[in-house]
């Protein structure tokens, strides 16, 4: 059997970040998004923050407008980041947590202990025809919770992977593998991201039953040094091919 094609979703913020850095309009995330699209990206991520700090409203509107694929928009747990949602109708949606003080987000969202709280926020973002994914910690509890409040897919954090020694590497990569048998053992569809490189995406993209890696801050970053499409399609070969070589797994 032919593995399945391992979807590319670029995070764009830090376009954003840049621009914002001096105010303008350039350089132009929306145009960014463009370019990843041609090169080879699936999709298209937006963290829209509380503060602001990087994508703006306006990016979003002109995103859902302007881009030809799935827009997946970040965002907080919150009222005002429902109604943005709900309003936009993007793609799909992927609840982080959010903390002001915070560089990055910097781990998974508790769902099992939100559970109350999360099930009608994800219903009504699913009633609008919303895809709802929650980022979680690689454990077999959020992964659960997940399912139990009705999203339709998890992003595993791969935080903790990818800032590893490779000493502790491997055990947390056999973290990832147990969390996405757990994940399609429960029915979600399963997806990673945060951190990966050109030195640590192989062994994730092996994990024959992820879907889908977002990657951002490091493509954003190699592009100063070789372009935007140069950095997009290295990464999408590379992806493309571990998972035509099946579905072993090898430690970077």
């Amino acid at each position: 059997m032919t593995p399945a094609r391992l979807r590319l979703g670029v995070n764009i913020d830090h376009v954003a970040t840049i621009r914002n850095a001096r105010g303008g309009s350039h350089p132009d995330p929306v145009r960014a998004a463009r370019q990843a699209a041609e090169a080879g990206a699936d999709g298209i991520t937006a963290h829209l923050r509380e503060d602001r700090r990087h994508i703006s409203d306006d990016d979003i509107r002109r995103l859902r407008r302007e881009i030809s694929v799935p827009l997946n928009l970040e965002m907080a747990a919150t009222a005002e980041m429902r109604a943005i949602a709900l309003a936009h109708r993007p793609h799909a949606v992927c609840l982080v947590p959010e903390r002001r003080q915070e560089r990055t987000t910097e781990g998974g969202l508790d769902v099992a202990g939100q559970q109350e709280f999360l099930r009608p926020f994800v219903a009504e973002l699913a009633a609008a025809g919303i895809r709802v994914s929650l980022f979680v910690e690689p454990a077999r509890l959020q992964i659960e919770a997940a399912q139990a409040v009705g999203a339709a897919v998890v992003e595993l954090h791969t935080g903790a992977y990818c800032h590893s020694d490779q000493a502790a590497r491997p055990a947390q990569l056999e973290r990832l593998v147990t969390a996405a048998a757990d994940a399609e053992r429960v029915g979600l569809e399963c997806h990673a991201g945060h951190g990966l490189s050109f030195d640590t995406v192989g062994p994730v993209a092996a994990i024959p039953t992820i879907v889908e890696l977002n990657i951002g801050h490091f493509l954003i970053g190699e592009a100063i040094f070789s372009g935007l499409d140069s950095a997009i399609k290295r990464m999408r070969s590379l992806m493309d091919r571990v998972r035509s070589a099946g579905s072993g797994i090898r430690i970077a």
